[in-house]
């Protein structure tokens, strides 16, 4: 949850939330290759495992590039096996590319064992298929992905690779690139090489990290070349093994590379992409009359158009560039039935065009200070559309499939976009980087209602129901958009144990994740057999209610933290209301309740019996972002009187169980002998 606050009653939706793939540069990515290598194994070397799954002993990237943007691209890698996992994790070597522009060969897989000697990989052990994420979508079967099983793999062998990868610049002749070095001691030896025409004017930055550059020329005009060469190593002159994280490490990469001249080149080159300026299809404009029948006002149109793409046009996972930002037709998209994230929009866009309103693709997910940046597409994660025609227009993202209507994802909010607009863009005023804005479209709340009844033989059974609004919603419809409904159960287990209630999880039901207009909402109900022995005098349970998840405040020791705000977050109010139905002659004893007011937060909670019925309830109400550095003390003291409430108990107390299951105006006989 954004600021690492909230209720925790969502959290185990990151695990099965599934997320839209990255496509770092314009090059295949090789799951199983040095280049993913390094993420497969760092939680090893974080551990301070004695020794790593797979080390990679050398890795060499030689890129060279054409005048007319056709780059091609080796890389050579020498990996030792260490363990059985490294043999699994180097057991398939795939890598994702388009047969339309791009050619991905495998000349060398060898195996050298131990013992000294070698195993070549055959060319059967090679397959070529559609990629995962496109294999049942006809009309994305361009986008592959070749894999290489690497058979009798084992610990202690060193395997040997070879990949070279032919590829015709998505925007040619302009062609982009960024590379950073895996500093970490995951890659013992990596050397990169760029090579460049002379002719072709090139913006080249390097980050203060990157290595002493070693740079020659060859030929002469018009065939003249510059080449460029790096090396990394881990070890240093006297062995000592180097502090990555005195390195240099950063965000922006180490080699970044582009012929674009500026951002604004960048814009109208992709516009040209993204929205065509032909004449909109017969049955694009007769599916926006339709669409928009009876509707009057813009946004109601807008709103139509937005349900029906997001909704009824599956979205493909497939990442910008695997496609050459080659788009389909609209047409085609509507009688498919599905299309790629960045097809949803030439969809939207020709649609919202045929309605005669405005609208505008933009790139998401870039750094914040993306405009300073050499101009590529590569930094960008998303794509949306922006409705306007000035900064009062509304963010919309149809991709999502089930995000209510102007809402955009969390990561994405507050970060710039940037418009593709054409040179001879009608709206000059117009700035081509725009803040996606930080507030939701509507005011986020969750209410959480368990109504649970106690056994007199200590079991449990709760009935629990969720409503809710906001960043946590999302995450619950896709969850459950994607997820099939003989699975729902496994779901809300998941959400039942991130609550602390670890029974058994049935009788499932959510309202439609399609239904965006209304608030979504989850119903199940759990049992669990032994909550409470009664043996035990007296018997202490927790309020039956989630806990309220308050980001940390910075420690003591940590002096830095102190520096800068605590983040709460988008302004959310919860609501969570706890009714205990208890056995007979059963007396409960509530904690007493707690009332907190800031101008950043406000909590409160309520405690009460009546007769055999408890009732809790906790409100807690985020108002506002953050909590400035100089209030870390206030907060503290926030914090502590929340938490202080949540570790109150409820004090049962029964009579002796034969007492207590006696039936009324029967008196029990005592059948003691005295001595």
């Amino acid at each position: 949850m954004a600021g690492g606050r909230r209720l925790r009653v969502v959290l185990a939706v990151f695990a099965v939330t599934p997320m839209l793939p990255v496509l770092g540069a314009q090059e295949p990515k090789a799951s199983g290759a040095a280049s993913s290598a390094k993420q497969k194994v760092e939680k090893s070397v974080a551990d301070s495992a004695p020794q790593t799954p797979a080390q990679i002993e050398l890795l060499e990237t030689s890129i060279r590039f054409e005048s007319d943007g056709t780059s091609r691209k080796e890389v050579h890698a020498r990996v030792r096996i260490n363990t059985e996992l490294g043999t699994r994790q180097f057991a398939r070597l795939s890598f994702d590319y388009n047969r339309v522009f791009e050619t991905v060969e495998v000349p060398l897989a060898r195996i050298t064992h131990a013992s000294g000697g070698t195993a070549d990989i055959l060319p059967t052990a090679v397959s070529d298929q559609a990629n995962p994420a496109v294999a049942d979508a006809s009309a994305y079967e361009d986008a592959r992905r070749k894999t290489v099983r690497i058979l009798g793999l084992q610990p202690t062998d060193a395997l040997e690779y070879r990949v070279i990868t032919v590829t015709k610049a998505p925007l040619a002749p302009d062609f982009y690139l960024f590379h950073t070095f895996a500093k970490d001691a995951i890659v013992t030896d990596e050397k990169f090489e760029l090579d460049l025409p002379a002719s072709r004017s090139v913006q080249l930055r390097l980050n203060p990290a990157t290595p002493a550059t070693k740079e020659t020329e060859s030929g002469q005009a018009p065939d003249a070349r510059v080449v460029r060469r790096w090396e990394y190593r881990w070890a240093s002159a006297d062995g000592k093994t180097l502090d990555a994280t005195k390195q240099g490490a950063s965000a922006e990469p180490d080699v970044a590379l582009t012929t674009f001249t500026s951002w604004n080149q960048l814009s109208a080159r992709l516009a040209e992409k993204f929205t065509s300026t032909a004449e909109i299809a017969p049955e694009v404009i007769t599916k926006s009359a339709d669409l928009t029948t009876g509707l009057t006002v813009p946004e109601e149109k807008v709103q139509a158009i937005y349900d029906f793409v997001s909704l009824k046009i599956a979205t493909l996972a497939l990442p910008m560039e695997a496609t050459g930002f080659r788009g389909r037709a609209p047409a085609e998209i509507i009688s498919s039935g599905y299309a790629t994230e960045q097809d949803k929009m030439r969809l939207f866009t020709a649609l919202i065009r045929a309605a005669k309103l405005p609208a505008i693709v933009a790139l998401a997910g870039a750094p914040e200070n993306a405009a300073a940046l050499l101009p590529r597409p590569t930094m960008f994660t998303h794509v949306l559309v922006w409705c306007g025609k000035d900064s009062a227009g509304s963010w919309l993202d149809p991709s999502v499939e089930v995000a209510p209507f102007r809402m955009v994802a969390s990561n994405l909010r507050g970060k710039p976009a940037f418009l593709l607009l054409p040179e001879d863009q009608e709206n000059t005023s117009l700035s081509r980087w725009l803040n996606v804005p930080v507030d939701l479209p509507f005011a986020a709340s969750q209410r959480v209602d368990v109504d649970a009844t106690l056994s007199a033989d200590g079991k449990l059974a709760a009935k629990v129901h969720y409503a809710l609004r906001g960043d946590n919603e999302l995450l619950l419809r896709v969850a459950f958009r994607q997820t099939a409904k003989e699975k729902w159960k496994d779901l809300a287990q998941l959400l039942s144990i991130s609550d602390g209630f670890r029974g058994k999880v049935s009788n499932v039901s959510a309202s439609d994740p399609a239904v965006t207009r209304e608030p979504f909402s989850l119903d199940y109900e759990i049992s669990i057999p032994k909550f409470v022995d009664w043996s035990k005098k007296p018997v202490r349970i927790p309020a039956l209610l989630p806990q309220v998840g308050l980001p940390d405040a910075p420690a003591k020791a940590d002096l830095s933290a102190a520096t800068s705000a605590i983040d709460l977050g988008t302004p959310l109010d919860v609501e969570t209301r706890a009714t205990l139905h208890l056995p007979a002659a059963t007396t409960a004893h509530t904690p007493t309740g707690t009332s907190v007011e800031r101008d950043y937060a406000t909590f409160s909670s309520q405690y009460s019996t009546r007769g055999t019925v408890v009732t809790a309830s906790r409100h807690v109400n985020f108002l506002l972002r953050t909590v400035p550095a100089a209030r870390v003390t206030d907060y503290k003291a926030f914090m502590h009187a929340v938490q202080n409430d949540e570790a109150q108990d409820f004090v049962l107390e029964r009579p002796d169980t034969d007492d207590a299951t006696a039936k009324p105006g029967v008196k029990k006989i005592s059948t003691s002998v005295k001595p």
